[in-house]
C-alpha cells in the first residue's frame, strides 16, 4: 500500500519549543509521528532545521521543515509509488532528496517524521505491532527483550543551574525481575530521593529538569552520588539498583582541559584538569559506587581520552556526542578502541533505517547500545518500539515523572503485557570493559 496524502504541521515540544509532526495517510488511515529535539547537541549531528527568525518564536520556528515535508519530501514520496513496508528504500529516497551530507538541506526534523510516520503506517499495512514491524526490519527474531530502564534522576551541566558539573545521574534497576518490577523499583526510589533531598535542600530542591530529574544545590558528583546511595538504601534496594552517569563533557571542556567549575564566570584556568586526571576521578568513583555505565566522559573530539580510559576500565563507556549515531563516526570509534557503548538517538541521524544500522554496527563489535530520548520531547513513543524491536536491553527516557518521559515507560509496559513478559535484560545488555553484553553472546 503506497501514501496516499502526506501534511506537516509544528507543534510543541515539552520545553515549549516548536517542533514536526507529520501526519501520513494510506488507504488504512492516519499515521502521525513527531520529532524530538535536543538541548547539549553535539556538533557533528545532523542537522535540526530551524528558521533562525528572532522575532519568532525566539527563532526556533520550524516552518522551513515543515515547508519541506509539504512540498518536497511527501509530494516525492507519494510520486514514487514506495509500499510503506518498505522502509530501507523510503529512508534512502528521503536522504536522496535532502542529497547534503548531514541532511542540512531539508532538516532531519523534517526527514525523522516522515520516516516514523512510514513505520507506523508499515506497522498497520502487515497488522502487526510496532515493535514487531521495526524488529522484522532489522533482522531480529524473537524472544523480544525488555528493557532496562535508566532513570535520569539528578540532573547537573547544561540542564540545571546548579554548580553540577555532570549532566546526569541515573538510577538503573538491574535487579528486577520483569520491566514491571523494574518500575516498581524505579518509581519508589525516585520518591524515597524526592523526601531525601526535600529535607537536606529544602522544598525548592524537588522543582524538576526538562526530564524530570531534581537538580538540588550540591556541590559536585560525590554529593550526588552520596544522595544516590542513600535513596536507593532507604528505599530497600540495595543490590538491586546500579548507576549510570552522563557527563555531557563537552560542555566544559576549554583549551584541551575540562573545567568542573564551568558554570562560574570566574572559575580558576589553575583548577581544569586533563582527560588523564578526569579518568582517574571517574575510576575512583567506580570504586566507591555501584557505577556500570558512563557517559560522554570526553569531548566529542578528545579520542585520545577516550582510548585511553576505555582500556582502563571495567564498565560500559557510551558514546553520545562522540558518536552521535551516526555510522561513520561509529567506525572510527570502533577502529580507535574508543568506547564500549552507543547512545542511540534517532534525531542525531535522522531516519530509522539508519538508526538501525547504527546499533548493528555497534553490537557487531561487542558494543552495549542505549536507546534515548532527547531533553526536548513529544507524546511519541516510538522509542520504545525500537528498544524491544532491536533487544538491546537498555532504554533511557527520563525520571518517572513529566508525562512526556511516563509516556515511553508506559508504552513498554503495554508492550510487556502483549507480549507475556518477554524476557527482562536487567544488566545483561550493558557491555563491561572489554566483555561484550551477556545479550549479545
Amino acid at each position: 500500500m503506497s501514501v496516499t496524502k502526506v501534511h506537516a504541521r509544528q507543534i510543541f515540544d515539552s520545553r515549549g519549543n516548536p517542533t514536526v509532526e507529520v501526519d501520513l495517510y494510506t488507504d488504512k488511515g492516519r499515521f502521525r509521528a513527531a520529532v524530538p529535539s535536543g538541548a547539549s547537541t553535539g556538533v557533528h549531528e545532523a542537522v535540526e532545521l530551524r528558521d533562525g527568525d528572532k522575532a519568532n518564536y525566539v527563532g526556533k520556528g520550524v516552518s522551513k521543515a515543515v515547508k519541506n515535508v509539504n512540498t518536497v519530501l511527501g509530494p516525492e514520496l507519494i510520486k514514487s509509488g514506495l509500499k510503506v513496508t518498505q522502509q530501507k528504500e523510503i529512508d534512502d529516497l528521503l536522504i536522496k532528496l535532502d542529497g547534503t551530507p548531514n541532511k542540512g538541506k531539508l532538516g532531519a526534523n523534517a526527514i525523522l517524521g516522515v520516516s516514523i510516520a512510514c513505520v507506523e503506517a508499515g506497522a498497520a499495512e502487515k497488522g502487526v505491532p510496532v515493535y514487531q514491524h521495526l524488529a522484522e526490519l532489522a533482522g531480529v527474531k524473537p524472544p523480544y527483550i525488555m528493557p532496562c530502564p535508566a532513570f535520569n534522576v539528578i540532573n547537573g551541566g547544561s540542564h540545571a543551574g546548579n554548580k553540577l558539573a555532570f549532566q546526569e545521574f541515573m538510577l538503573l534497576p538491574t535487579g528486577a525481575t520483569s520491566f514491571t518490577e523494574a518500575m516498581k523499583i524505579g518509581t519508589e526510589t525516585y520518591h524515597t530521593l524526592k523526601k531525601v533531598i526535600s529535607a537536606k535542600y529544602g522544598i525548592d530542591a524537588v522543582n524538576v529538569g526538562d526530564e524530570g530529574g531534581f537538580a538540588p544545590n550540591v556541590s559536585g558528583a560525590e554529593e550526588s552520588l552520596e544522595l544516590l546511595t542513600e535513596a536507593i538504601s532507604k528505599a530497600g534496594y540495595e543490590g538491586k539498583i546500579k548507576i549510570a552517569l552522563d557527563v555531557a563533557s563537552s560542555e566544559f571542556y576549554k583549551d584541551g582541559k575540562y573545567d568542573l567549575d564551568f558554570k562560574n564566570p570566574n572559575s580558576d584556568p589553575q583548577k581544569w584538569i586533563s582527560g588523564t586526571e578526569l579518568a582517574d576521578l571517574y575510576l575512583s568513583y567506580v570504586k566507591q559506587y555501584p557505577i556500570v555505565s558512563i557517559e560522554d566522559p570526553f569531548d566529542q573530539d578528545d579520542w585520545e581520552a577516550w582510548t585511553h580510559f576505555t582500556k582502563n576500565s571495567s564498565v560500559q563507556i557510551v558514546g553520545d556526542d562522540l558518536t552521535v549515531t551516526n555510522p561513520l563516526r561509529i567506525k572510527t570509534a570502533i577502529e580507535k578502541k574508543a568506547c564500549n557503548g552507543l547512545l542511540l538517538k534517532i534525531n542525531q541521524i535522522g531516519t530509522i533505517s539508519e538508526s538501525i544500522q547504527a546499533a548493528q554496527l555497534s553490537q557487531s563489535d561487542g558494543w552495549g547500545v542505549m536507546v534515548s530520548h532527547r531533553s526536548g520531547e513529544t507524546e511519541n513513543t516510538i522509542i520504545a518500539d525500537l528498544v524491544v524491536a532491536l533487544g538491546t536491553g537498555q532504554i533511557k527516557t527520563g525520571a518517572p515523572a513529566r508525562s512526556e518521559r511516563v509516556a515511553k515507560y508506559n508504552a513498554l509496559l503495554r508492550i510487556e503485557e502483549e507480549i507475556n513478559g518477554g524476557i527482562y535484560a536487567g544488566d545483561k545488555g550493558l557491555s563491561a570493559g572489554l566483555a561484550a553484553p551477556a545479550l549479545l553472546k
